[in-house]
């Protein structure tokens, strides 16, 4: 599994069993953050969803979950870095679709492969509108790995724009790759090449669909 991926699954999925300070001592970037977890396991563990031909509901409930946690507009954005600007408006607006979307398919088609971890919460820092949660990954062999969910104050709620675990931050391993697909080609084989990517995912998941109806 490559640095990313696992990045996105060990943030998304893995914290099953959650523990640390209580919610007293924590303050809103926590609190919002270990409820939306605590979402995403009530959905794991639901007996209904578990059953068969239930596959796309539960990926739906998932998926909306991950919405809420995450702000993928800002991820793009940073992401994609000095290449933003010169986009249009309407290339912005759809590079943002496409990374969200294969984000989203990315977590989603690994997310029954992972369980019995646990996430320790172990603080926060909160600078204006900027929060960081930091955890600790308790891996059944007893590893602990750290991670850090970087958060912004979007109105009322805290979303996580970036995820740095063991110290390597998603959106500087995503700017790095597409920085290099861009100036080495152009931007636009890299929408090309994340288009393939998403058909590749959409190609995975119709056998499945087709199965279960």
């Amino acid at each position: 599994m490559t640095v990313l991926a696992r990045a996105l699954v060990l943030a998304m999925l893995l914290p099953l069993v959650v523990v640390g300070p209580q919610r007293a001592s924590a303050g809103a970037p926590t609190d919002q953050l270990r409820g939306q977890i605590d979402r995403a396991v009530k959905i794991l563990d639901d007996p209904e969803l578990k059953k068969e031909g239930r596959q796309r509901d539960r990926r739906t409930a998932i998926r909306q979950v991950a919405n809420d946690i995450f702000d993928f507009s800002e991820t793009a954005k940073r992401s994609l870095a000095r290449h933003w600007s010169p986009r249009t408006q309407p290339e912005k607006d759809e590079f943002v679709a496409l990374f969200t979307d294969l984000l989203e398919r990315s977590y989603i088609s690994k997310i029954e492969l992972y369980g019995g971890e646990k996430i320790h919460f172990v603080g926060e820092t909160i600078e204006g509108e900027g929060a960081v949660v930091r955890t600790k990954l308790v891996t059944k062999q007893g590893t602990e790995i750290p991670i850090d969910y970087r958060m912004l104050k979007r109105g009322d709620r805290w979303l996580v724009y970036d995820v740095v675990i063991e110290g390597v931050s998603l959106i500087s391993n995503y700017r790095t790759q597409f920085n290099k697909i861009i100036t080495t080609s152009s931007y636009e084989e890299l929408v090309k090449k994340m288009k393939t990517k998403q058909e590749e995912f959409i190609g995975e998941e119709k056998p499945k669909r087709t199965s279960q109806q």
